[in-house]
């Protein structure tokens, strides 16, 4: 069933930083309606830091970012998985339960039809029988799994992904791409950090290609041409961490 509407993002010359440094240098642009984006750059290129922007757990040091069509509750945000505290004693199935939060509550009694559906959600991650499981036990594929399965349960309009295939096994990579072409069908705008070049390539029709400021942006076959990936090297590298916030500006 296609949704109705869905949301775009609109950056307009965002700065994002830490401390007064910058980590992401002026971007203008658009994630359109029901677009399937990756962003991409080398290591340390501020990917992670404009999802947070765009999630608002970090606040622009210039410019705005708007979300249009769509509020900060109806987003569904999966950190690397790296950021996940696996001591934490949660089961795969309260985990999971965590995606209706925002129709129920954190603090009421699941319905009979909350529970069909986190069923339904750890069937179609393939974690059915490990509901009862502490997330400290699973490997990195079946947490990630699990992760996805609560952002089936948020049915959000906004999806964003960090890294949502590193360190998992190709298997679950498959499924899990699975899903997020289901979600792209469903016309839902998805927006994901990635490393893996030939995924975005094979996957992700538009890319975001950024080193701490964008280097190109739209289609794959335009932002990845070898030009570009040269040039976000070469910014990256002589990236200087100890600019002033409005360096280009100040220029």
């Amino acid at each position: 069933m296609k949704l109705i509407a869905p949301p775009a993002v609109r950056l307009e010359d965002v700065t994002l930083a830490y401390r007064r440094h910058p980590a992401v240098h002026h971007v203008t642009g658009q994630f359109a309606p029901g677009s399937l984006t990756a962003i991409f750059g080398p290591n340390g290129a501020g990917k992670s830091t404009l999802v947070k922007g765009i999630v608002g757990t970090l606040k622009p040091s210039e410019g705005s970012i708007a979300l249009e069509g769509v509020d900060r509750r109806d987003i569904a945000y999966l950190p690397q998985i790296s950021d996940v505290d696996r001591t934490f004693p949660v089961t795969v199935h309260d985990l999971v339960a965590m995606g209706r939060w925002r129709r129920s509550g954190a603090f009421r009694r699941i319905a009979r039809d909350d529970l069909d559906q986190i069923d339904a959600a750890l069937a179609a991650v393939g974690l059915g029988g490990l509901e009862r499981r502490v997330i400290g036990t699973l490997s990195g594929g079946q947490l990630q799994r699990a992760l996805f399965a609560r952002m089936l349960l948020q049915d959000a309009r906004l999806l964003i992904l960090d890294e949502p295939f590193t360190a998992i096994d190709r298997r679950t990579t498959a499924d899990l791409l699975a899903l997020v072409h289901r979600w792209h069908g469903e016309n839902r705008t998805i927006i994901a950090v990635l490393h893996d070049f030939e995924l975005v390539q094979q996957h992700f029709p538009d890319t975001l290609l950024i080193a701490r400021e964008p280097v190109a942006w739209g289609s794959t076959a335009e932002a990845m041409r070898p030009e570009n990936l040269l040039a976000a090297r070469q910014m990256s590298e002589a990236w200087d961490d100890d600019a002033a916030v409005c360096d280009r500006s100040a220029a």
